[in-house]
């Protein structure tokens, strides 16, 4: 099995459920259904910014962000951060109109990691990555991880996106 190839399919998959979600208001992308902390265009940034920090400390390479994303989305310095363990106030920070540029940019950042997975040889992807974790957790697991997330995160969207009203 090709597991450059297989990963190639996989890290594109979370790109092309958000090129698919229909254009939401600005009131359905920046609302909080059911009083969530995370809106639509939280989980948006939130499933491209995770998967671009923990692929470069990875790749051992810049941010996809740093390509002009920060400018673009023009998010302050809440748009630097990767989500992980907002609270209420942080996750409200993220405000955007920009629902075709947080796609754009979850695009760019599952381009990488499929350019990533490309450069990988076989041993690589059962290297050991984190230790810190039983079991330790290896590159395979943790590319997988990424992915997962951010398909999760932009299945909230899309859920999010087929409600008839907040």
């Amino acid at each position: 099995m090709d597991l450059s190839a297989l990963y190639r399919d996989l890290a594109h998959r979370p790109a092309d459920a958000a090129a698919a979600l229909p254009v939401l208001a600005s009131d359905v992308l920046n609302g909080h259904p059911g009083g969530h902390p995370n809106s639509p265009a939280w989980l948006l940034w939130h499933a491209a910014r995770q998967m671009d920090a923990q692929l470069a400390q990875l790749a051992g390479a810049d941010e996809v962000w740093a390509d002009g994303w920060r400018e673009r989305l023009n998010l302050g310095p809440a748009g630097d951060g990767i989500g992980y363990g907002d609270r209420t106030e942080d996750a409200a920070r993220i405000v955007s109109d920009d629902q075709e540029g947080l796609t754009e940019y979850l695009v760019a950042v599952c381009s990488a990691a499929a350019r990533y997975a490309e450069s990988l040889r076989d041993g690589q992807w059962d290297e050991i990555i984190d230790d810190s974790y039983d079991p330790p957790v290896t590159r395979a697991a943790r590319l997988v991880s990424i992915i997962d997330d951010a398909a999760q995160h932009v299945g909230q969207v899309a859920y999010v996106a087929g409600m008839p009203s907040l």
